[in-house]
């Protein structure tokens, strides 16, 4: 697109020409559609409103260095966003109903995909809704699938740079055994009043511990938590834990790298024995983190200084990135190509 400013891109909504919806009704998903507006009409009674019932996902495409269009993982998206609709008795749409759906909407909107080199990406919104009409507490009978993209820059203003976190013991993600697990918008309605207060303090996010005892840790209020420590790569395991496809990705990338790969509960008071410690998602890729406050008892963990990353974290990140936008082989056959 001519006059864009593809590299000073925020992490924000810019319209797109096309979105793509797909409706359940009398018990069977229909065909795709291609729409043009961006508004979704519904009844005030849908389930969604009230009930809580979405779900939603987040990927993303790149344009690689060979001019390819590389969508990373969208398989994973979908496996995970039927889980998501199981738990809440919701219609799960067919996989390969959903990665139809991706390639789509890429293709439609690929004016809008960010050049190589620019350090931006096309973000990729699924998101399933109750829109059959309910008063009393029950699943709906109607859903709406629809997915767009938007253009995006890091998610962090300053990129692949190390960031401050807080510990927050006051607020809770997910309960042990609620919806920590899936990708639904209640858990992230939750964490927003935990987020606004670690913006005002000056931190980018918050570390949440587990909701029952608050000795170990679970995961960051946008992403999953890692550490290294010698050459062992460590991640939490929980039931209120979202099962981030990029941390999957990036532990499979260690584990190449000749590393040690643990998923296990990781108590708090194990920070000190940690060499490196990082955050990792779709928004965030691999995140590396400075240092931890515990404001409860005033200590602070410090894992570098406010500019250099850590050469573990440095090296996944570079390798997820390198396979992403088509600098490495795939080895791991993980990008699907439009």
């Amino acid at each position: 697109m001519e006059n864009f400013d593809w590299k000073n891109l925020s992490f924000g909504y810019v319209k797109t020409d096309y979105n793509i919806r797909c409706y359940y009704r009398d018990g069977k998903w229909g065909e795709l559609e291609i729409h043009t507006e961006e508004d979704i009409t519904m009844s005030m009674a849908a389930t969604c409103l009230h009930y809580g019932q979405e779900a939603f996902e987040g990927l993303k495409a790149f344009r690689g260095k060979d001019g390819d269009i590389r969508i990373f993982r969208p398989q994973e998206n979908a496996k995970r966003m039927v889980s998501s609709a199981e738990y809440i008795e919701m219609a799960p749409l067919p996989e390969e109903k959903f990665v139809e759906a991706i390639k789509k909407v890429v293709k439609l909107n690929e004016r809008f995909l960010p050049p190589y080199g620019t350090g931006a990406s096309m973000y990729i919104r699924p998101v399933l809704i109750g829109t059959g009409a309910r008063v009393g507490v029950h699943p709906a009978d109607e859903y709406l699938f629809c997915v767009f993209v938007t253009p995006v820059g890091p998610y962090y203003k300053n990129g692949f740079k190390p960031i401050d976190v807080i510990v927050d013991r006051g607020h809770d993600r997910a309960a042990p055994h609620g919806t920590g697990h899936i990708k639904v918008g209640g858990n992230y309605a939750a964490s927003l009043k935990s987020q606004s207060w670690a913006k005002k303090q000056g931190y980018s996010i918050v570390l949440y511990l587990d909701s029952a005892e608050k000795k170990y840790i679970d995961e960051c209020g946008t992403s999953n938590f890692f550490a290294i420590k010698g050459n062992t790569y460590i991640t939490p395991a929980s039931h209120s834990i979202l099962h981030s496809i990029t941390n999957l990705s990036v532990m499979d990338i260690a584990r190449g790298m000749g590393m040690e790969v643990e998923c296990h509960k990781v108590a708090f008071s194990e920070l000190d024995s940690f060499d490196e410690c990082g955050a990792c998602g779709t928004a965030a890729v691999v995140t590396p983190i400075s240092k931890i406050v515990d404001p409860i008892n005033g200590k602070e963990y410090i894992f570098s200084d406010s500019e250099t990353p850590g050469r573990v974290t440095e090296k996944l990140y570079n390798r997820l990135r390198a396979i992403q936008l088509g600098e490495e082989e795939d080895k791991f056959n993980w990008i699907v190509t439009v």
